[in-house]
């Protein structure tokens, strides 16, 4: 039969009222940060290609990538390469059954939010 009441159930909780665990977001970022190295991969074939195409073309696209914007758009994808790396290798953990309860997972959660920030650091230093 049909509901009459439809109008007056409530509402099933949204991301305005439920927070998402940290292991929700993370893997939302990790698809996030994903998509973000395509578009620096794209960027850096394109400071090579201006490079083989003339020395005036790869002036200019020098300029932008080493400008304050194209440094900070180069070391967040930096950040985002280290952080897929990282937590690429704990679902690599997950595939083989480990990790999975709770306290472990919130753990590395934080360690792969810390590690990929510190090999960031470190990439810049080295570099």
């Amino acid at each position: 039969m049909s509901d009459v009441n439809r109008g007056n159930r409530p509402l099933s909780p949204h991301l305005t009222v439920y927070r998402l665990p940290l292991t929700a977001i993370l893997s939302i970022l990790h698809r996030i940060t994903g998509v973000g190295m395509v578009l620096a991969a794209v960027l850096i074939v394109w400071w090579f290609v201006a490079a083989v195409y003339s020395p005036e073309y790869f002036a200019s696209a020098d300029r932008l990538l080493t400008s304050w914007i194209g440094t900070l758009v180069l070391t967040a994808s930096l950040w985002a390469l280290w952080y897929h790396f990282c937590n690429g290798i704990r679902h690599l953990f997950w595939d083989a059954g480990m990790g999975f309860d709770l306290a472990k997972a919130e753990r590395n959660n934080w360690i792969i939010l810390g590690g990929s920030v510190v090999l960031t650091v470190l990439t810049l230093i080295i570099a």
